[in-house]
Order: C-alpha cells, then structure tokens, then sequence
C-alpha cells in the first residue's frame, strides 16, 4: 500500500491547499472547495487565517512533466 503525504497540488486556484486535501481523502476538488467557503462564511471567517496557516506549513507537490 502506498503510504500518501498531505502536499499542496499542483491543481490549484489560489495556493493548491483545497486540492492537496482533496487529492489526500480521494475527494472530488469542487466540493472541498465549496465545503471550504461554506465553513469559512459560517465561522466569522477565520478559514482565511487556517487557509493562509496551511499555506505555509504543506508542502509543495513535486511537479512532474507530463
């Protein structure tokens, strides 16, 4: 079994976190990202402030030529 690490991807809008975390869960990309904003309106957006923290502590994905 493969072992998965959390890594921002290279499938990205803004910083690829949205991404590395639904390419983590083999979730579909679209509905992390509207699960995100959900969360984030709902919680007096303090989802900026996690987003911004993801951003700087996941890694990058390495990029591959394809």
């Amino acid at each position: 079994m493969e072992k998965k690490k959390l890594t921002r991807s290279n499938n990205r809008m803004i910083a690829g976190v949205c991404a590395g975390i639904a390419d983590y869960l083999n979730w579909d990309i679209t509905m992390v990202r509207i699960v995100y904003v959900l969360l984030t309106f709902f919680t007096a957006f303090s989802g900026g402030i996690v987003y911004l923290i993801l951003w700087l502590v996941m890694p990058e994905a390495s990029r591959t030529m394809e």
